[in-house]
Order: C-alpha cells, then structure tokens, then sequence
C-alpha cells in the first residue's frame, strides 16, 4: 500500500505540482488508500444492497432521514457561510486566485474544504437509505457516479489544491445543497409534502452551479496564476460531464413527465365530456409520480 501512494504521490506531483504540507497529518488525507477502499465498498453496497433487500420488507427510515437531512442542511449552511467569510477576508481574486497568497483566510478555507471532503464520505448514507427503503428506481448511473467520484476527486483537491481557487465549486455546491437537503428533510414529514414546490428548481440550480464553475475555472486558464493548470482543465472536463448527465435526468424527470400528465389529462377531459369516466384512470391521473432524488 505505501508502494502504491508513493507511486500515485510521484504521479500527480509530474502533474499538479509538489503535496500541499498544510494537510500533513490530517485525517483520512495521508494516504489515499481509505478513500478508495471506502468507494468499493460503497460501490459493492449499491450492487449487493438491492439484492439482499429483493425479498425483504422496506425498512421506514422516516424519524432517521428527518434528522439526517437535517445535520446535513446544517453542515452545508456552515460550509457556506465559512467560505464566504474566508474568501472575503481573504480578498480571494475570482479571475484566478493561488494557493499561498490569502494569509490565514487560507488556512481557514483549507479547515472548511475538508470537511467538504469528509461530507462526501456522509453522503453515501443517501444511497443506502434508498436501498433500505428498497427505493432502488433513484439509485440512477447519475446517482452513483456523482456520489463515488466526489469524495476520491476531493481527497486530491485537499492533498494538491487545497484553497485558492478551488474554493467556488463548493462554495456554491453548499448553498444547493442547504436547499436540496432542506426539501428533503422536509418531504421526510407527510404533513410537509403538500407544502414543498421547489424541488425542480434544485436541479435546475445545479445546471447553473456547473456552469458558473466552468465559467470561472475557465478564466483561471485565460489569465492564469499560481494555480495548476491541469487541475483546471480536469475540473471543466468533469463539470461537462455532470451537465451532460444532469440535462438528460432533467429532461428524462420534468419534460417528458410533463408531457404525459398533459397527454393523460386531455384524454380524461374528453372521456369526461363523452359522459363515461373511467374510475381507475381518475385514480391514476391524481397519483404524482415519484421524482428521482439527485444530488
């Protein structure tokens, strides 16, 4: 294990530079072993879970989730507001900003991004709620990618990156996620449901969060820094990809579901009219399908 870290360390320094001492010694960041040992074993828990649960009885997470979603939604509110003083007190420079230049607004936004980090290890509890609750239509290729490569990509970020500006992404993924981990804390209360309205409008924040990040990581390449260049190329790469990804759940969700209430409720208008309505498709018509959860 130390062979292969030596090697992965030799790797990325040809790439990214020398390892950021500042994190020396923190937990979990020495070595890249436990973060990819903990993405098998999540990707494991996803193909084995659904199994497991096939002839079992769904598990009611309710009281669970509720305060699960809450902690979270705190989390992310403090992660927010942190980086936002921090770049501020940092006079953080949007355009392009290194990583050794902020003083201790630095060392402040190094302490926040790591718990960013370790909230991606947290969030893997998402997934296996869905497979107790045998919610397995959510457990989407989109589900899984996001969740299992955003905890190994931060384990870099910290160890190579770990300030300047690699601050906005998760400046903004915080502020979505106060609002996404909110709603669903919230949909956790059957009382609350008819009350929630927001939900589209968190995907649609996301596509916005991953369009502003290629917009600004961008200027870090037209007008470079002290900041690596191929940390920047490799974030817009993986910000396309989530917008790819992301635009098809979006149209897959809200458009083509759209279009079908539609076409279901003129064909019950028009039976309706014709004096015959059929009691089954009245019931059908009245359920809400259930929307995919998507971080």
């Amino acid at each position: 294990m130390e062979a292969f870290d030596a090697s992965l360390n030799s790797y990325m320094q040809t790439w990214l530079g020398p390892r950021d001492s500042r994190v020396k010694g923190w937990f979990l960041l020495d070595n890249y072993i436990p973060t990819f040992v903990f993405s098998v074993l999540y990707l494991l828990i996803v193909w084995l879970g659904p199994k497991y649960m096939q002839n079992k009885q769904p598990v009611s997470c309710r009281g669970i989730l509720v305060v699960y979603n809450l902690g979270l939604t705190l989390l992310s509110f403090y992660m927010f507001y942190e980086l936002v003083t921090g770049v501020w007190e940092g006079e953080y420079n949007f355009v392009c900003q290194d990583t050794h230049s902020g003083g201790e607004a630095d060392m402040k936004i190094i302490r926040v991004l790591w718990w960013y980090y370790f909230s991606k290890l947290i969030e893997f509890m998402d997934t296996f709620f869905f497979i107790l609750r045998k919610n397995n239509h959510q457990i989407t290729v989109l589900h899984v990618y996001h969740h299992a490569s955003m905890l190994n990509i931060w384990w870099f970020v910290m160890n190579w990156v770990p300030c300047g500006h690699s601050y906005f992404g998760a400046t903004l993924n915080s502020f979505i996620h106060v609002l996404m981990y909110s709603y669903y804390g919230l949909s956790a209360v059957p009382s609350m449901r008819p009350y929630l309205w927001w939900k589209k409008y968190i995907t649609q924040g996301q596509l916005l969060q991953f369009v502003l990040t290629i917009i600004q990581t961008s200027c870090g390449v037209l007008w470079p820094c002290a900041f690596p260049l191929g940390w920047l190329y490799f974030q817009i790469g993986y910000m396309i990809s989530l917008i790819t990804i992301f635009t098809n759940f979006y149209i897959q969700t809200y458009n083509k579901k759209a279009s079908a209430r539609r076409k279901d409720y003129q064909n019950g208008s028009m039976t309706a009219v014709n004096g015959h309505t059929n009691s089954f498709s009245s019931l059908e018509n009245n359920v809400k399908p259930r929307k995919q959860r998507k971080d």
